[in-house]
């Protein structure tokens, strides 16, 4: 089921309405109304792997129970690995098994053997990267002893399916998420306004700004041998802005859906367009990634204690392992490296955490230093979506060999100004927005209701009236 569906729009006022008028006295049945509503908005897209988050969950909630009875290190780590085999073994398995039996054969194959094989017509489970990491987040907590094991069944089957972030995150802790499961929950208007307003918020960067920007996009990407650099650097930029106001979108709907419900989700982008240099752009990226990848994999492999050696190799692994994540294709790999070997100048000379502030804090303009730096992380940053969005490696270095050849200079094909203008309005509404949560929470002109609701208005006519073509979240393919 999309968020941006009218099957959805039918579906979250029925389930407010259940939630807080008819289960609203008893919190197991609450629960309960949350498991079932999850499953049902899983299985609209196809019930059969249903099947793999209920086994998925009673394998973690499994595990965690015995996990607190055994105190024998060698059977903890045991149960531990069972709980990571599983999770990790069907998330390969569904996601990874035709890229690694394609690229056995290519390998035999280039030392003149050959093998036959049958790839598999496997359909990828919707969300499975993101509720496979957020279970395994609480059987390693609970291994590591930072969590208590559940014995409430319900509740640790709602926090691994919760409806608003099962499909595309934020990939939730379960020291974070888990015990708003066990508390009484009461409704509270402003918290459930705020995050309405969040959720419209959500929305019109879904459905105006990027699946506007997707249909030049592709248009351009699809066809890229036919157009010249201008243009494809037009493309490029088109996807940069797709890409940021889908999975952004999708988490502003997800976290604010959560508010509507009593629950608080981790934040999971923060203007990350704005960052001065490459390692603040990933403070700011799919935050709850990023932070999962350094919590569960960077620190234990040592992070930046070791000698230089050793921190080049945490480095590519974590951007590696990461671009692997996000899916099964070479290009995903050359993009999570290309972001490493931005991000080890700063790492090796000690400075990737020079820029924790908000840019420009309290000033309606940036420095011309912070400038310059934003338009050059910028500027990589969108060099690297190319290897993301190309269909294979090859089409990635061909699009960027055009892009900086002499057509560069020509003018671009494609020139679609009503959207460069739309882009360029929600740019500042983003920039003077910035050092909140998202970038309509304290607009200034809601001192003035008739404003404040002219403004709302206004953004749900763009999201009916000029609303793109209707895309499929990017983020759900992986």
């Amino acid at each position: 089921m999309l968020f941006n569906s009218i099957d959805f729009a039918i579906f979250l006022p029925i389930v407010f309405i259940l939630y807080w008028f008819v289960t609203n006295r008893n919190l197991k049945l609450q629960n309960f109304l949350i498991v079932v509503s999850s499953y049902l908005f899983y299985g609209w897209w196809d019930w059969r792997f249903l099947s793999l988050i209920l086994f998925s969950t009673i394998i973690d909630y499994t595990v965690g129970l015995s996990l607190s009875k055994e105190e024998n290190k060698v059977k903890r780590k045991f149960l531990l690995w069972t709980s990571i085999i599983v999770n990790l073994g069907f998330l390969g398995f569904f996601k990874y098994y035709n890229f690694f039996l394609d690229n056995f054969i290519t390998a035999f194959s280039f030392f003149g053997s050959e093998i036959k094989a049958n790839s598999l017509n496997i359909i990828l489970p919707v969300g499975i990267s993101f509720y496979t990491f957020q279970t395994l987040s609480y059987t390693i907590d609970v291994y590591k002893r930072k969590l208590e094991p559940t014995r409430d069944f319900i509740a640790f089957s709602a926090f691994v399916s919760f409806f608003p972030q099962l499909v595309a995150g934020p990939i939730e802790r379960a020291t974070n998420l888990l015990p708003q499961f066990y508390k009484k929950r009461t409704f509270d208007y402003n918290k459930a306004v705020d995050g309405l307003r969040q959720i419209l918020w959500g929305l019109f960067k879904k459905v105006v700004i990027a699946d506007n920007s997707a249909e030049f996009a592709n248009q351009i990407f699809n066809n890229s041998e036919d157009y010249s650099g201008s243009t494809l650097l037009i493309g490029a930029l088109f996807f940069t802005f797709q890409i940021y106001g889908d999975f952004s979108g999708y988490s502003d709907i997800a976290i604010g859906t959560s508010r509507l419900f009593g629950f608080n989700l981790k934040r999971n982008f923060g203007f990350p367009y704005f960052s001065r240099d490459i390692a603040e752009f990933w403070r700011r990226w799919h935050i709850s990634l990023s932070t999962w990848f350094r919590d569960y994999l960077y620190i234990p492999l040592g992070g930046s204690r070791g000698g230089t050696w050793m921190k080049i190799r945490n480095t590519f692994i974590i951007f590696i392992v990461s671009g692997f994540w996000h899916g099964a294709n070479w290009t995903f790999i050359v993009w999570g490296a290309l972001n490493a070997i931005y991000f080890l100048p700063l790492m090796l000379l000690n400075k990737n955490r020079l820029n924790t502030d908000v840019v420009a804090q309290g000033k309606y303009l940036p420095t011309t230093k912070e400038f310059i730096n934003m338009l050059t992380t910028f500027g990589l940053t969108v060099l690297t979506w190319v290897f993301f969005r190309a269909d294979n490696v090859g089409h990635a270095i061909s699009y960027l060999s055009e892009i900086f050849s002499k057509s560069i200079f020509s003018l671009p094909d494609i020139i679609p100004k009503g959207l460069i203008l739309l882009i360029g309005v929600f740019t500042l509404i983003e920039w003077f927005g910035k050092e909140n949560e998202y970038a309509i929470e304290n607009l200034k002109i809601y001192q003035s209701k008739f404003l404040r609701y002219s403004f709302y208005y206004g953004i749900a006519l763009f999201i009916i009236f000029f609303g793109g073509k209707e895309q499929q979240f990017i983020y759900f393919q992986f």
